[in-house]
Parts: C-alpha cells; sequence; structure tokens
C-alpha cells in the first residue's frame, strides 16, 4: 500500500463510457474486495453516447452483443438509438453503484510506472478549474476509446468559408439546428453519413448523400424476432445469453464467408440492393466499392431505413469528388453543382490512442507496443 492512502485505489478506470462502466462493474462482481475508482473527462456518465447528438444517432452493432452480460438488453430495438443506450448505461451505474465511484471533470493527462513501489501515479486536470491532482493505483484500466473528443475531422475544402450556409461537424451538433425543408449535403459514406440520411431526410427538403467511395451496406431488421421469441419462451437471463450467442455466431459466420467467399457475398448484398432499390437504381455507380466485404466494416441499416429514403425520393446519393466549395453549395469535379443551405461533414474522427495520456516507466517514456503484460487474478 502506497503512503498516499487517502488517494489510493486498488483499480482506476479512465473514462465513464460503455466499456468503462462494464469494466467497473465486472471488477465490483468478483473482485468485490478491490477499490474501484472512474476518472472522467466530461461532466456526465455515457461517453460517445453523451457525446454524440445528431439525428438518427444509434449502435452500428446489435445491443444483445454490445451490452453487458452481467444486465440483459431488454428492449425490443436490437439496433438502438443513443438515448436509449445512454439510458442503459447510466440505469446501470446507478444499480451497482457505480455513479458514486466517478470523479468528474477530470482529464487524465500523464500515468508513471514505478518498479520500486509496483504502483502507477495517475495524473489528472480539472476540465474547468485547471487543478492538477494524482491518484495512485495498483492497476490502470484506460477505457477512453480512440477517437478525440475535442473534434472531429475536418478535411481542408477548398472555398469553405466562401460559402453562405452552415457547415457542422456531427461531433459539434447544435442543439438548436433546424434544418426544416432545408437543401442539406452529408460529405461522407461511412456508418454516421447512412445514419444522418435517413433521419434528416424526414424533415429536410431534400438530403444529398456525397460520397467518394461507396461503402458496403446490409439491412437488417431493427428488432430481433428470434430474441423476442426466446424471451417468451425462456427466463430473462437464459433468453439473453442464447441471444447473444446466437448474433455472435452469425455475425462470424458473415465474417467468415466474407473472407473465404466475397463474391458470394457481394451477390447476396446486391441482390437485396436490387430488391431494395428496383431495377432503376445505379448499384454499381453508388454502393459497389472497390473492395470486398469486411476488407472494411460493413454499414448496417435497421429497416433498410436509408433505401427507404432513396426510394421516396426524400434522398439521394452522388459519387464524385469535390473540387471546391462555391457560396451556394459544392462543386464536383464531374462539373455537376451541388446547392445547398447545410453541409454536413460526417468525415471522420480524429483519432488518439489511450486517450491522449502520456505513458512512463521508471522515469522513461513508454511506448504501449513494445510491453505486454501477465493477467492476474483477483
Amino acid at each position: 500500500m502506497s503512503s498516499h492512502t487517502s488517494n489510493y485505489v486498488d483499480v482506476l478506470i479512465v473514462g465513464a463510457g460503455l466499456s468503462g462502466i462494464g469494466a467497473a462493474c465486472h471488477l465490483q462482481i468478483q473482485c468485490p474486495q478491490k477499490s474501484v475508482a472512474i476518472v472522467e473527462a466530461r461532466s456526465a456518465i455515457g461517453g460517445t453516447w453523451d457525446l454524440f447528438r445528431y439525428p438518427g444517432i444509434r449502435s452500428d452493432s446489435d445491443m444483445y452483443t454490445m451490452g453487458y452480460q452481467f444486465k440483459p438488453w431488454n428492449s425490443p430495438q436490437a439496433i438502438a438509438d443513443g438515448p436509449a443506450i445512454l439510458s442503459y448505461i447510466r440505469k446501470t451505474a446507478a444499480e451497482y453503484g457505480i455513479d458514486k465511484k466517478i470523479r468528474f471533470d477530470q482529464q487524465v493527462v500523464h500515468a508513471a510506472w514505478s518498479s520500486e513501489t509496483a504502483q502507477w501515479k495517475v495524473e489528472s486536470r480539472h476540465s474547468q478549474t485547471g487543478e492538477r491532482s494524482a491518484v495512485y493505483c495498483k492497476f490502470l484500466v484506460i477505457c477512453s476509446g480512440y477517437y478525440s473528443y475535442q473534434g472531429g475531422h475536418a478535411p481542408d475544402f477548398p472555398g469553405a468559408e466562401e460559402f453562405q450556409g452552415t457547415i457542422i461537424h456531427p461531433q459539434k451538433w447544435p442543439e438548436t439546428l433546424d434544418y426544416t425543408g432545408k437543401r442539406v449535403v452529408v460529405i461522407g459514406s461511412g456508418a454516421t453519413a447512412v445514419t444522418l440520411v435517413p433521419a434528416m431526410a424526414q424533415t429536410a427538403g431534400h438530403v444529398t448523400m456525397l460520397q467518394r467511395t461507396p461503402t458496403y451496406t446490409l439491412a437488417l431488421p431493427s428488432s430481433d424476432g428470434l430474441a423476442d421469441a426466446m424471451r417468451r419462451v425462456f427466463p430473462g437471463n437464459l433468453a439473453y445469453t442464447l441471444t447473444r450467442l446466437k448474433n455472435t455466431l452469425m455475425g462470424m459466420a458473415l465474417y467468415q464467408l466474407s473472407r473465404r467467399r466475397p463474391e458470394q457475398v457481394k451477390r447476396l448484398i446486391r441482390k437485396q440492393l436490387r430488391r431494395a432499390l428496383g431495377p432503376d437504381f445505379d448499384i454499381d455507380r453508388h454502393f459497389t466499392p472497390p473492395y470486398k466485404p469486411w476488407d472494411q466494416r460493413l454499414c448496417l441499416l435497421p429497416d433498410g431505413d436509408l433505401y427507404i429514403a432513396l426510394r421516396e425520393k426524400r434522398a439521394s446519393i452522388v459519387t464524385d469528388h469535390i473540387d471546391k466549395f462555391t457560396p451556394t453549395g459544392i462543386q464536383l469535379k464531374s462539373g455537376g453543382h451541388l446547392a445547398a443551405d447545410l453541409v454536413i461533414t460526417a468525415t471522420g474522427l480524429d483519432l488518439v490512442a489511450l486517450g491522449g495520456i502520456s505513458l512512463t516507466v521508471d522515469g522513461r517514456a513508454a511506448e504501449p507496443t513494445s510491453r505486454s503484460s501477465t493477467k492476474e487474478r483477483c
């Protein structure tokens, strides 16, 4: 035990998001004799699911596999929206008393391991006051995610300063934004873009998804009928475990099939696309990437919502390159022009390893990839 008893915990967890709350609950269940604390840079529980507020935000994995094994996901919505996931995280933290072990507004800046004391010294800065403090621990668990919370990836688009409309990155979504009846262009083709387009198309004048390269997409039911059936037949925990196992195996099977027989998977995806979008839609241009399925992650569409928006002409897809912004929209390299009142840059995130924390071991800077650890039981 350190001499810094008042600032010591056995396990310190960085981040109070889905994984941080889950790690703390597992420790409390399996190692109740160990003291645990969480440091969170923001003022709220939830991580990603509290930070992102853009329309339609949802999981891109089913919640039976993304949820906690010890806390069954009981909602009929397998592909859940952000507020439902946030509520799930907060209820779990409260139920297990983890919410009382969180130290908010503590941005960890440095962690130093001492072999002499066999402890970490973890230094943090208060997000509001700038005051520095330190916590000592035996185990440090970093659950801070993989991207910067300060802002998303924003390419330098030529002429953006001349655009007379509004440009927004989804990570910094204004709560008061009203896009009713407006012409919207969403730049991107990943999980955020395919979520935003059908959600915004419900009230916008028209939404155009402008993509440089297509992404493989796959429509799945937002609710899991088999999971609902198993809940009616089996006890809650058993039904959840069986559903979790079923979905895990199905995900593994799809991935393995994509690796071993990519052409077969491409045909299956193409068949679904043709059925959803009709015979006249240009699938080759807009939904056929130049790579094999699962070379990059497949984007899931709950109930095929993007396809519905496209079919009903509330949204459209343009596959092209941006030449520059103009005062009224975006000039394309093909010569076309997209008129826009609002541009959403769903262009990705800025990656940050270990939450940007600097690490030292016995006074020397540490490179995490060059080190390994051994398991220790509670």
